[in-house]
């Protein structure tokens, strides 16, 4: 399918240097203002006129408190808002500690777009098929806000309220998302034509944290088959109080195939997507669980 772009709409562009002067200037022009980190959602969209031309751009990449990848044993992993998916995916302590963040930045888009994309846009931007959410969400991210009001910090699965859409007011800017600790065993996988190239027909991430003799949590994330990333709940239940068997493994990939809500279009069925989920579920589960 051909894509026609235009030229830019014009906007004016501010550059702040600190998380205060960046929320100050939202507050101060609050519906004309749009916050960038790496813009290669928001360019494209400017210039296929799929976004709302602002009146202002505000370019964060001046800000330095919101770079960077920290891990801690105490306090866990914090990604900076700014911190590039290339950033991401060559992280010691992601690869170690995180591997399922470290697959989901490696089969996003092409080198160029992981050289500047950002996982906080990528969530900002609210795609279903984003890759950097299931895996989040699977590790019980929360995202860090600063608004006019002061901060917030809310579960991930809170952030997500419809395609495109996200509960981040006019005047708040992500500083950061984090991870309380790693999961003992996590993955992502991915279904596209092209691996990075193109955007997930299903993504599946799980994870699981494991005590001798049986589990203390396992978490399955299921993206492009409902109207936001979401969390298999139902296929999660089945493991409470019951030991790892392959049965039990299919029963809860078939659980997350049918809680889904896929749609039909042009990449995809929904009764395909529903099938691959549970093929991807069930591929997941099996690699964090050692079946």
């Amino acid at each position: 399918m051909p894509v026609f772009y235009r030229r830019l709409p014009q906007f004016r562009l501010a550059t702040p240097h600190t998380i205060e002067e960046a929320v100050r200037f939202l507050a101060a022009h609050a519906g004309e203002a749009t916050p960038m980190a790496g813009g290669t959602d928001l360019i494209p969209g400017l210039k296929r006129r799929e976004i709302a031309s602002p009146a202002y751009i505000l370019d964060l990449k001046g800000i330095e408190e919101l770079k960077g990848i920290d891990y801690d044993p105490q306090r866990g992993l914090r990604i900076g808002a700014l911190a590039t998916i290339r950033d991401i995916s060559r992280d010691l302590s992601v690869r170690k500690l995180f591997p399922s963040l470290a697959q989901a930045s490696s089969c996003m888009a092409s080198p160029q777009v992981r050289n500047r994309g950002t996982f906080a846009g990528n969530i900002c931007s609210a795609v279903p098929s984003a890759d950097s959410a299931p895996a989040l969400l699977s590790l019980n991210a929360h995202v860090h806000l600063r608004g006019s009001k002061g901060e917030r910090s809310v579960p991930l699965e809170r952030f997500f309220v419809g395609p495109g859409k996200t509960i981040l007011q006019t005047d708040e800017i992500v500083t950061a998302l984090t991870i309380a600790a790693p999961a003992d065993r996590g993955v992502y996988l991915k279904l596209s034509p092209r691996h990075s190239m193109d955007m997930a027909i299903v993504g599946v991430a799980a994870a699981a944290n494991l005590v001798p003799g049986g589990l203390r949590d396992i978490r399955i994330a299921l993206g492009a088959v409902a109207p936001t990333p979401v969390r298999a709940l139902e296929a999660e239940a089945l493991f409470q109080g019951r030991p790892v068997s392959v049965g039990l493994i299919d029963e809860a990939a078939h659980a997350a195939s049918v809680e889904c809500r896929p749609i039909d279009d042009y990449r995809a069925s929904a009764a395909y997507r529903r099938d691959m989920v549970y093929v991807l579920t069930r591929r997941a589960l099996r690699e964090v669980l050692a079946v």
